[in-house]
């Protein structure tokens, strides 16, 4: 599942090639016909990010919300801004175009100088064009039109999230010490909590994982059994990740490389992480193998001797 930094830079990308424009919106697979008709050419006016959902505002007070759940990417074709510094995607009208897929990972590829608007291809629930640029969205878990108080209502549910600016979730001036009040309240396991996206928005099993490592902390601890400044330096240590994997594009969470491990990390994922996806193979730390186990329906990995 696309994690929250995932979300972010989606939110980035409609932001430098759709915002300010009044892109065609299409369903060619159809099931969001209607939806698409509601906003068809009409300004898009912002792009946000909040957890794991994209928020696309439209002039007449819609909203476009979308979820990627488990298998849903959008992909950007034609003119594609550059999200990174020194990124080889070339933005430019005269620039070769390019095919971004953003999911749970990102790919890209050139286009053929005549292949453009490309017919679209498989299932795509909506496609919003401008003259330039073309964004495909396919499989998404929700996908709808909303006004602007059902959209409220929906960024109420939510948790925090330390890329957003404090007014976009009810101006709280300090989300963390939210995050540190809901959490050692519960009864419910740490490692289920940080799943949990009406306490803390965007984390998914990775960062799930690499943040109870860094931490130290047992992922079956119930929340009112963590200390709260434990709970606080993670909440600090979550916004640190975020924006570095908003920057990159990587879920990179070891902070023991130097510059030339993070490089060859950027490039090897079996690099990347201390214990997740490393079921059986020692902690890079004590050398005890890492365990896997589920956790209400997620895989839960951690070391049994460094986080005991």
């Amino acid at each position: 599942m696309p994690e929250g930094h995932t979300v972010h830079r989606i939110a980035r990308q409609f932001a430098r090639d759709f915002v300010g424009h009044r892109p065609a919106v299409t369903s060619p697979q159809g099931r969001f016909a209607a939806g698409a008709a509601l906003i068809d050419g009409r300004e898009l006016l912002s792009s946000a990010a909040v957890g794991k959902q994209l928020f696309l505002t439209f002039d007449g007070g819609l909203v476009l919300r979308v979820h990627l759940g488990l298998y849903g990417a959008w992909d950007f074709l034609g003119a594609v801004s550059p999200l990174d510094e020194g990124s080889s995607v070339a933005a430019s009208m005269g620039a070769p175009r390019v095919r971004r897929r953003m999911g749970e990972g990102e790919l890209a590829a050139e286009l053929a100088a005549d292949d453009f608007p490309p017919e679209p291809v498989g299932q795509v629930r909506v496609r919003l064009a401008t003259e330039a640029t073309v964004a495909d969205l396919r499989g998404p878990t929700a996908c709808e039109v909303l006004d602007e108080a059902a959209a409220a209502a929906v960024l109420d549910r939510l948790g925090p999230d330390p890329a957003v600016e404090a007014d976009v979730q009810g101006g709280d001036s300090d989300p963390g010490a939210r995050v540190v009040r809901t959490i050692t309240a519960k009864r419910t396991a740490i490692g289920q909590l940080l799943m949990d996206q009406a306490v803390v928005a965007g984390i998914g099993n990775i960062y799930r994982a690499e943040l109870l490592f860094r931490a130290r902390l047992d992922p079956h601890t119930p929340g009112r059994g963590v200390p709260a400044e434990t709970v606080r330096a993670i909440w600090d240590d979550w916004a640190v990740l975020l924006e570095d994997g908003i920057r990159t594009g990587v879920m990179l969470t070891r902070e023991d490389l130097d510059a030339d491990g993070r490089a060859a990390a950027l490039v090897d994922s079996s690099l990347r992480h201390w214990v997740y996806g490393r079921a059986g193979e020692p902690c890079r730390v004590c050398g005890t193998h890492v365990v896997v186990e589920e956790m209400a329906g997620r895989k839960l990995y951690f070391c049994p001797v460094c986080q005991r």
